[in-house]
Order: structure tokens, then sequence, then C-alpha cells
């Protein structure tokens, strides 16, 4: 898991707002989660959560799949104690040797640690195009 800092951005009235408060990563195989702490004009914080896949084409070229989920302040108990009911009946209830180990994320995570690494530096500004 990274971490990154905070940024500053210009709004469309051009005076200067907090768009990034906090970010996480966590590289889970072929996909990275983007846990993205943002803040609304009226300073008010929410949650950006990005999936990012990694997609080759017939072309050899790669580019990155993306879908994102905002989640919002009056949202975060039902969401965290629904998440942890599903994920808990997960564990409860999938065969033990349906599981999928973290060995396996991890010999696969660094198939794509170099390219992901430009993606987390300024991943909402990058022309995937141009990779």
């Amino acid at each position: 898991m990274e971490s990154a800092g905070s940024k500053e951005g210009i709004n469309n009235s051009g005076s200067k707002f907090k768009q990034e408060i906090h970010s996480k990563v966590i590289r889970a195989g072929k996909r990275t989660y983007f846990f993205d702490v943002k803040s609304t004009r009226s300073d008010e914080f929410y949650l950006t959560i990005t999936e990012s896949k990694k997609r080759f084409g017939e072309n050899g070229k790669f580019s990155y799949e993306k879908h994102k989920i905002f989640l919002y302040k009056e949202d975060f108990e039902k969401f965290m104690e629904s998440l942890q009911e599903v994920v808990d009946y997960i564990f409860e209830k999938q065969p033990e040797d349906e599981r999928v180990s973290r060995s396996n994320d991890e010999e696969t995570e660094a198939e794509f640690e170099e390219a992901e690494i430009a993606e987390v530096k300024d991943y909402t500004n990058v022309e995937f195009e141009d990779i």
C-alpha cells in the first residue's frame, strides 16, 4: 500500500481548493484500487474508490479500464457495515479450496508494478493513449 500527500487544484471559478486530500493505493494482481479522500467546494470530504484494470489490446498495447464509486460521509457507516457483512459471509461460506490466496496476488503484482507506478504518481491526469 502506498499513500500520496495533499494536492491543490483550481476550480472553474479560479479559486484554490483542496481537490485531493489523501490517497491509498492497493495493488491486487491485475487490479489496482485507489481510495482517495477529496473535498468539495464547501470543504466537505468524500471518498472515491477507483478500480483500475490493465487491459492488453490486440495490437500489443495496453490501456486501463477504470470504474469509480463516489461515497459521501452520510453513507460511510452503512457502507462499512454492509461491506463487513458480505466479507464475513464470503469467508464463512466459501469453501477453503476455492479461496484465492494472497500469495497468488503478490506473484502477479510484480508483473504490473512498474507500469502502475507511473499511474499512481498522477493517475487522474494521465493520458492513457500516450502510454
